[in-house]
């Protein structure tokens, strides 16, 4: 089972579509689609975890509040992250998860690209026979 695939956009956007045995899976596959914009994770060490805590009123809103914290918390930590663990509490859409990578390091770290956002546009999420799939679109 793959983790993710990048899907064809704009030149201004980048659709993401992450799949999972779970939707823990999948969200944690969708974080690591992000982070994978940014840097090759697999150059990401996992030596530092950071605990984060999102709430959402409907599955989407989750995704999309989760996916924004990673990017705020990496964009404003300086971190990278290769890793996730995600535990979503499907009655309050509650979702805590850590994640697993290290500081941004200009000597290490080939950064690719931006993600400036992101959006609630064609985001899905279903589940497809025995996987979730969830689709997001970023603005870079």
């Amino acid at each position: 089972m793959r983790k993710f695939e990048f899907l064809d956009m704009s030149t201004a956007d980048v659709a993401a579509a992450a799949y999972g045995r779970t939707l823990n899976e999948a969200y944690a596959n969708a974080a690591l689609a992000l982070m994978e914009i940014i840097t090759d994770t697999r150059k990401v060490r996992e030596t530092k975890e950071q605990r984060l805590e999102v709430l959402g009123h409907d599955p989407k809103a989750l995704l999309f509040n989760w996916l924004n914290e990673v990017l705020y918390v990496s964009t404003t930590g300086g971190m990278l992250f290769s890793k996730f663990r995600v535990d979503i509490d499907e009655r309050t859409m509650a979702l805590k998860a850590t994640c697993w990578g290290e500081k941004l390091d200009a000597k290490k770290h080939d950064m690719r690209g931006e993600v400036k956002a992101v959006t609630y546009h064609k985001m899905e999420i279903r589940k497809e026979g025995e996987y979730y799939r969830v689709q997001v679109i970023f603005d870079v």
